[in-house]
């Protein structure tokens, strides 16, 4: 239950709720949105925050999520019910693109139960049938028309057709090519259209001139459009032949309504899915945008909110590059009702509007901006009396419509409600009201409702502070520099300072001087004293906060001391173990040394010149091993420094900016020639066919492309065969999944217009390559009339391309020469 009817409006949630329809892809999304309700259900609560929660995570790590074609088919799907009822073509058309979307969403969820179990259950029963989109492609195009293989008859209706409005066309140019000869038609004339039926324009003094039919007149009725005798009853035949071919497209359209007929009801609760899906991704959405959480909560009527946020300030602060003050409060059984005070546009209505805002957005089932820290409770009820509610109609009276409201919270308020009263007791004489506020919120309390109140009553903040139940807290205020924090401190009440800010406005001082002797010396030394408390409170809390940093920062250089003693000791445990494994190698050789001078002097029989000789080789190793001695422990102290010195240049190397090695400059300097190997931008390999200044053939695998030079990079084939091997599989699924998407993005007609003969050349073979790839047969090129030049080059280039079955004119209803209608043999 949630008190008054206009309560969204109070809190702000209406604006909360377009910005979640803001995200929608569709109507049944925003309909859904609509229809977002407040809910006590903690089981309700939890699933929908779960699903909310793994959606959050598909838009942040999920870059292949389908989010096109989001049609809702149901009304028409409802339609088709009814026995000799059918679906429309554009209605085909959406059912055909909405099912391939739904399609690729229950793809995406196959095999993620551990990822997405909410979503993942909510997708377990939906059931999209692969027959349905069988007979949708053999009958629908992409750009909504019916193909011509829907039927044979269809086909062959259309084949007459063409080949009579091809003969009319011909013969058309020829009589207006004849008017212009003799005369009788304007040099830039051309075949125009009326009531369906091509005619020639002429002047009317000449029309007399043409055999003919005069189907209409200018305004001016200076040119007549004559329709040619003997093109009269061609004219007719391609008539008779359109409405043959209008019957036959009815009769398709009849049969697949009789085919999917019987399937309408497991299609309209896949629809009813995809519009979950839609709503869901749109609360996520708005919550990556708020950098909202789903908050821990439990079953029971309690608020541990920290660093939360409104978040239509924040936006709004965001956009000006400001930041917003968070709010921290805590309401619980012992701290049941928390009483705000404070100055002016300090903050109050807004504190208390968070409060009432985020508990409805999460009973809502939407998620909060808050710390992850805190924790959420449930509320069966919450009341709320903010703004002026008076009513001209209803006789009443600010103050009466808040007597009216506080009657109803006495009456309806119970352990398990969240109150939200701004300004309580304001709107009469401040002795009474004061009384009537203090009495009610006595009442309140009794009732152990939980809640947060607005007040400057000082008789109700002595109250608040000897009541259990209830506490004071205060919207800070810099009383220097006269200043607003927008902080909630809970404990002690706030002061309204305000005699310091009618002494900043400018009120005279003898005024002020005047005001205070009415009030009481009393009076105005609580408040005072009220201040001097605050200000005192805020000194030693920012003293407290520098000690804690301080604190906080010699234990970061005493941490980072162990550690470089503890480098320090493993460097020197290390240093000892290869200097004594070196005096070890260093003596063992001594002791060869020796051993060997008394086997050559015990052979030698003693004599005295061998003698000399042993102790000359003996004297010089020694000397040998001393300079080998020296010259390690110079070796010893130069580890010593380059291990000093390894932490250093890792961290130096770090912060430099990192820059291309030599071999990516080689290969950007190398020239590209034909037979080269190259890397396009998109990292695929190839090897150029033919190249000029601007542009070359590309061979990818069995696919031939045209594309810039500025996209490629030319590579050896080692590192060509190394970008191969370590480049990932795509497995057939998800193959299938890309042609699909390309499908459906593709459109089957480009705009060359304007665009220089190269220019025009590259973005069609371009458009060729890809409609060869996704199979599309029926292409067109709008390149428009002008001097012919464009459209000449363009038609050599198929002519020559081995996939272009045919290409010429469109149906001159259609864009006549302007456009080249080109069919691939594929």
């Amino acid at each position: 239950m949630v008190y008054p009817e206009n309560f969204e409006t109070k809190i702000k949630f209406d604006k909360i709720r377009q910005l979640i329809s803001n995200n929608s892809l569709s109507d049944m999304g925003r309909e859904l949105v609509d229809n977002i309700t407040f809910s006590s259900d903690a089981d309700w609560i939890r699933t929908s925050l779960s699903e909310t929660a793994e959606f959050i995570r598909i838009c942040q790590e999920e870059e292949n999520f389908p989010v096109s074609y989001y049609h809702d088919a149901r009304p028409f799907l409802a339609r088709v019910r009814v026995e000799g009822l059918f679906l429309e073509i554009n209605e085909l058309v959406i059912l055909k693109n909405s099912l391939e979307s739904l399609n690729a969403i229950t793809r995406f969820f196959n095999n993620k139960q551990e990822q997405y179990p909410s979503l993942v259950a909510r997708a377990g029963d939906i059931r999209v049938f692969p027959y349905i989109l069988q007979r949708l492609d053999s009958i629908v195009s992409k750009f909504g028309t019916i193909k011509d293989s829907a039927s044979p008859a269809l086909a062959n209706i259309r084949h007459s057709i063409t080949k009579k409005q091809s003969g009319i066309s011909r013969r058309m140019q020829a009589l207006l090519q004849k008017a212009q000869e003799e005369g009788w038609a304007d040099k830039d004339t051309n075949i125009s259209i009326r009531d369906g039926r091509m005619v020639i324009p002429v002047p009317a003094a000449y029309k007399r001139k043409i055999n003919g039919i005069v189907h209409d007149e200018s305004t001016t009725g200076k040119t007549s459009y004559i329709e040619p005798t003997e093109i009269i009853e061609t004219n007719n035949e391609i008539r008779e032949l359109q409405l043959e071919e209008k019957r036959e497209i009815t009769r398709i359209l009849r049969q697949f309504a009789d085919d999917i007929r019987p399937y309408i009801d497991d299609l309209i609760p896949a629809y009813d899915f995809m519009a979950f899906v839609d709503f869901v991704r749109s609360k996520a959405l708005f919550a990556i945008r708020v950098n909202a959480i789903v908050p821990v909560f439990e079953n029971r009527p309690e608020m541990l909110w920290y660093k939360a946020k409104h978040p239509l300030l924040y936006l709004s602060l965001k956009a000006n590059g400001k930041e917003v003050v968070p709010l921290d409060i805590e309401i619980n059984e012992e701290q049941r009702i928390v009483l705000i005070s404070g100055p002016n546009a300090g903050g109050k209505s807004v504190c208390l509007q968070t409060a009432g805002l985020l508990q409805y957005m999460f009973q809502c089932g939407i998620p909060v901006p808050v710390e992850e820290s805190s924790k959420f409770g449930i509320f069966r009820k919450i009341l709320i009396d903010m703004g002026d509610e008076q009513s001209l109609e209803n006789d009443l009276s600010t103050y009466s419509s808040h007597l009216v409201n506080m009657k109803n919270f006495v009456r309806y308020a119970s352990d398990d409600t969240l109150i939200l009263i701004d300004e309580f007791g304001t709107g009469t004489e401040p002795m009474l009201g004061g009384a009537i506020a203090e009495a009610i919120l006595n009442a309140l309390n009794q009732n152990q409702v939980k809640g947060v109140i607005t007040t400057h009553y000082t008789n109700l903040k002595h109250f608040a502070s000897s009541a259990p139940g209830i506490v004071n807290g205060a919207m800070l205020y810099d009383s220097h520099r006269m200043l607003p924090l927008f902080q909630l401190e809970i404990g002690k009440p706030g002061s309204s300072f305000a005699f310091e800010i009618a002494k900043k406005i400018g009120l005279p001082k003898e005024i002020l001087d005047d005001a205070a002797g009415k009030i009481g010396e009393d009076r105005v030394n609580f408040d005072k004293h009220l201040k001097e408390i605050l200000r005192d409170k805020r000194y030693w809390e920012e003293k407290r906060k520098r000690i804690h940093d301080n604190e906080k920062r010699l234990e970061e250089v005493l941490e980072r001391y162990k550690k470089e003693l503890d480098d320090a000791s493993k460097l020197r445990k290390e240093i000892i173990k290869e200097a004594q494994e070196k005096a070890k190698e260093i003596i063992s050789g001594a002791n060869s040394t020796i051993e060997r001078t008394i086997r050559e002097i015990k052979e030698s029989q003693a004599e005295k010149e061998q003698t000399k000789l042993a102790k000359a080789a003996f004297e010089e190793e020694k000397q040998r091993l001393l300079a080998e001695e020296q010259g390690e422990e110079e070796r010893l102290q130069k580890k010593i420094e380059k291990l000093k010195n390894r932490e250093k240049k890792r961290q130096e190397r770090g912060k430099q900016p990192q820059t291309a090695t030599p071999e990516q400059e080689t290969r950007k300097t190398l020239a590209l020639n034909k037979g080269d190997l190259v890397q396009l931008d998109n990292k695929a390999i190839g090897e150029i066919i033919e190249i000029n200044d601007k542009s070359a053939v590309i061979a990818l695998g069995g696919l031939m492309t045209t594309v810039k030079t500025e996209r490629l990079t030319k590579v050896s084939n080692s590192v060509a065969k190394k970008i191969t091997q370590s480049k990932p599989r795509q497995s057939t699924s998800s193959y299938l999944e890309n042609i699909s998407q390309k499908r459906m993005d593709f459109k089957p007609e480009i705009d060359v217009r304007g665009l220089r003969g190269d220019e025009a050349l590259m973005k069609v073979a371009e458009f060729i390559d890809s409609a060869v790839m996704l199979n599309m047969k029926d292409l067109r090129i709008l390149h428009g009339t002008g001097t012919g030049a464009l459209r000449q080059i363009i038609r050599d280039y198929l002519r020559t391309n081995p996939v272009v079955g045919h290409c010429g004119d469109e149906h001159v209803q259609m864009g006549g020469s302007g456009i080249t209608v080109v069919k691939l043999d594929i």
